[in-house]
């Protein structure tokens, strides 16, 4: 099992979580074909509204793949992006910036936003429970609880 950050507005990602399914890079293939069933996703969306510039920077989706291959969708107009199915938590957004400290990629970087600019890339269990933990995911456990510690119980209860 691997954790992803995939990256898009936050009116795409609210359409791929209302229909269960995530989309990155404009659609394309090849970087869907290398997450597997079981693995988790966060989308981080810099922006609100696709194609401008107004800020969001907070990670606003988080769920598990389910089984099953990469397929074409249909959006209309002849846009046919290829598309994973995914089960989305109920989970609050979180802005990132209280967590570049901690989270591995972002950590004592001045560029942090690097990345994402790949649309799609691969952290370790640690950054996903802390990225779960600042959402409230609906599978949250007390305060008290250690960031892997929380991943491993979400793992548990999805299984």
């Amino acid at each position: 099992m691997t954790s992803w950050i995939a990256v898009a507005s936050a009116n795409h990602v609210a359409i791929g979580a209302a229909q269960g399914f995530m989309q990155v890079n404009h659609g394309k293939s090849a970087p869907l074909r290398r997450i597997t069933p079981g693995d988790f996703v966060a989308y981080y969306s810099p922006v609100q509204v696709y194609g401008t510039r107004t800020p969001l920077q907070a990670f606003t989706a988080l769920g598990r793949v389910r089984d099953g291959e990469v397929y074409k969708g249909d959006m209309g107009g002849g846009f046919t992006p290829f598309r994973r199915d995914v089960d989305w938590f109920a989970a609050n957004p979180a802005p990132i910036a209280p967590l570049l400290a901690q989270l591995s990629f972002t950590a004592g970087k001045p560029n942090w936003g690097y990345p994402f600019r790949f649309g799609l890339f691969a952290v370790p269990e640690s950054d996903m429970a802390l990225i779960a933990a600042a959402m409230r995911c609906v599978l949250a456990l007390p305060a008290s609880t250690e960031p892997a510690d929380h991943l491993r119980h979400v793992l548990s209860q999805t299984s």
